[in-house]
């Protein structure tokens, strides 16, 4: 909305064209004027801030994946966070790293192209360190990473990538794939070094050793789904879903696990002398008889009672009850 003038300035302006201290046509020119924002062909801007926010809102859910997913492995916490998103020139980009660098190149089909994930050094010694038994300590002085530890940290690097497919769900339907990792950023150039990208830098937290995570995004590969690339689509796709079918998905995936089952012959008790000195042929006493029905569990629950008897050359049992919960 345009400035509101008070009455005295009104008064103030009739009286400067009264008396001839501002010309009328001239203020018309000015106002005609249009302003020129100067362009920086070096710099086009193809991400919009909306393309950058649904970035980011894309790489927190990742971030939660990962937070989730990389304690398993490294058996240790780690806290992952989005910090920004910006578009930068490649070559921007690759000038800041630092040698050496743990750069995963990722082809993100089914798009055309590859995107780049820069792990700093110091979180690739600290997981090197982990999966080595250590305490995940980075070393006090950088240094090249010996072929070993690329073995190493490429288990870590597809864990990664693997995970990059259930966050870009609503966008496209991924199937990214490790190609190799760098340890030069001189070997990393999958794009024009003038050519855009969008850059999302996650903070990762091991334990007590932080480090950066760098996702470089080329315009060029996200151009065929860049239109999607936005909140409102984003949030009409989520709401659309099909929760029947997400609850089908769950079914069928619980019902692939596989859970021990065991079924007990009976509980006894000896003293810790007789253990010690038990012989091949010695006989324990079992508090069950062979008339009676065996415990049947499942993991740690009893779920059944069955009575013992064999099938063709292997021990089985047949289920006589089902022991309900309420039972």
């Amino acid at each position: 909305m345009g400035d509101v003038l008070s009455q005295s300035e009104i008064d103030n302006l009739l009286a400067a064209l009264s008396s001839g201290e501002l010309d009328a046509d001239e203020m018309k020119e000015t106002a005609n004027d249009k302003v020129v924002k100067n362009y920086d062909f070096n710099r086009p801007s193809k991400f919009s801030k909306e393309h950058l926010r649904t970035l980011e809102i894309i790489f927190e859910h990742y971030s939660r994946l990962l937070s989730t997913s990389l304690p398993v492995y490294l058996r240790k916490n780690v806290q992952v966070e989005v910090i920004n998103s910006e578009a930068q020139i490649y070559s921007e980009f690759t000038n800041a790293l630092s040698n050496p660098v743990l750069l995963g190149i990722v082809d993100f089909a089914p798009l055309e192209g590859n995107i780049i994930i820069e792990i700093a050094d110091n979180i690739g010694y600290a997981i090197i360190d982990r999966m080595l038994g250590g305490n995940g300590n980075p070393l006090e002085k950088s240094r090249d990473f010996s072929e070993i530890e690329l073995v190493i940290i490429e288990r870590i690097f597809t864990v990664v990538t693997n995970l990059l497919v259930e966050p870009w769900f609503n966008v496209v339907h991924l199937e990214p794939r490790l190609q190799r990792i760098e340890t030069n950023s001189q070997f990393a150039q999958i794009i024009s070094p003038s050519e855009m990208a969008s850059i999302v830098t996650m903070n990762m937290k091991i334990g007590n050793i932080e480090g950066m995570i760098n996702i470089c995004l080329p315009y060029e590969v996200l151009e065929p789904v860049i239109d999607k690339l936005n909140t409102k689509y984003w949030y009409s796709t989520v709401k659309a879903t099909d929760s029947f079918a997400y609850k089908d998905q769950l079914e069928v995936a619980i019902a692939k696990a596989r859970i021990p089952i065991r079924a007990e012959l009976g509980r006894s008790t000896i003293s810790l002398n007789d253990f010690i000195n038990i012989q091949r042929g010695d006989i324990i006493k079992l508090n069950t008889k062979t008339s009676d029905e065996l415990s049947v569990f499942v993991g740690n629950i009893m779920k059944f009672k069955a009575l013992p008897g064999s099938s063709s050359d292997a021990y089985a049992v047949k289920i006589s009850q089902i022991i309900r919960e309420e039972e």
